[in-house]
């Protein structure tokens, strides 16, 4: 295998960031520590590059590392910080209904382990199979069926916790959604 060179590296890079930063940003609720996120996973798959295979899918690997270094630093308790629902003062009349259902979706995320919550994001956001969510986060796909289920009920709990309310899904499109067959 030829050593690929630094010019390719960085145009994979600038591709494939957009994607990862929003998927880090899901998972740990801020864009600043997003950005970390992925710089730092961005550090280990340049660390990796030369060994890498061109063939096999590169930004599978990115997304690999950006999910296992966003549930390493939220495994950090020392450099945590503590979010708070007081924002300050907020105008009576919101003309951006749907942030605020956003801000009480990513506070609900915030509140899942953050297993439970990187099975969600893949499986929900980025919309990957149980099979591509097994191999990214290195479990079986019947952990992450149930992590997904468990995080997804959390998630409802969270969400009406922070004061959101959601519809509960027909039984069949819980079952597919959780990939079960009826």
């Amino acid at each position: 295998m030829a050593r690929r060179d630094d010019t390719e590296f960085a145009a994979f890079a600038a591709a494939c960031a957009p994607g990862l930063r929003r998927t880090a940003y899901l998972m740990c609720g801020d864009w600043d520590r997003a950005a970390d996120v992925v710089q730092e996973a961005f550090i280990r798959v340049y660390l990796a590059w030369p060994r890498l295979d061109p063939e096999r899918d590169v930004r599978a690997y990115a997304r690999r590392t950006a999910v296992r270094v966003a549930i390493d630093q939220s495994r950090k308790g020392s450099s945590r910080e503590v979010p708070t629902l007081r924002l300050g003062e907020r105008p009576a009349t919101d003309p951006t209904d749907g942030v605020a259902d956003r801000a009480l979706l990513m506070a609900a995320l915030a509140d899942l382990p953050p297993r439970q919550r990187a099975c969600v994001v893949l499986r929900y956001y980025e919309d990957l199979s149980v099979e591509t969510v097994a191999e990214v986060l290195g479990c079986r796909t019947g952990t992450v069926k149930s992590q997904t289920a468990r995080g997804l009920a959390a998630l409802r709990v969270a969400y009406a916790r922070h004061g959101g309310e959601l519809a509960d899904p027909e039984p069949a499109a819980r079952t597919h959604a959780e990939g079960v067959m009826p």
